[in-house]
């Protein structure tokens, strides 16, 4: 979204959005479900787990943490990944409370 636009929604409407348009590639939903089963940092065990190059990867890696839902540490020359967890509760506090504004109606198109 350019920025011109983002200033005619709220700060929530682009914080979701952002938060939706990193989940929307595959490579980067299994990135996050490795680490939630992992269920600690990873660190460079992605490559092996995922079947992409490093490069690509790592290009993942640096989108799930400029949006914040992961965080990185320097360990040595590798960098390890966690999820981060208030970034974490947070969108995920935002996307229950999107889909919980709708209603069911009987009819619709």
């Amino acid at each position: 979204m350019g920025v011109t636009k983002a200033d005619l929604f709220t700060a929530q409407q682009n914080q979701l959005a952002t938060w939706a348009k990193v989940l929307g590639h595959p490579a980067r939903i299994a990135i996050l479900q490795y680490m939630l089963k992992e269920n600690t940092c990873i660190c460079g065990s992605l490559v092996e787990e995922l079947g992409l190059a490093q490069a690509t990867i790592s290009q993942h890696l640096r989108e799930l943490k400029d949006a914040g839902l992961i965080k990185g540490t320097v360990e040595g020359t590798s960098v390890c990944y966690c999820i981060e967890p208030k970034a974490w509760a947070r969108a995920e506090a935002a996307f229950a409370k999107l889909f919980a504004t709708y209603t069911p109606i009987d009819s619709c198109c």
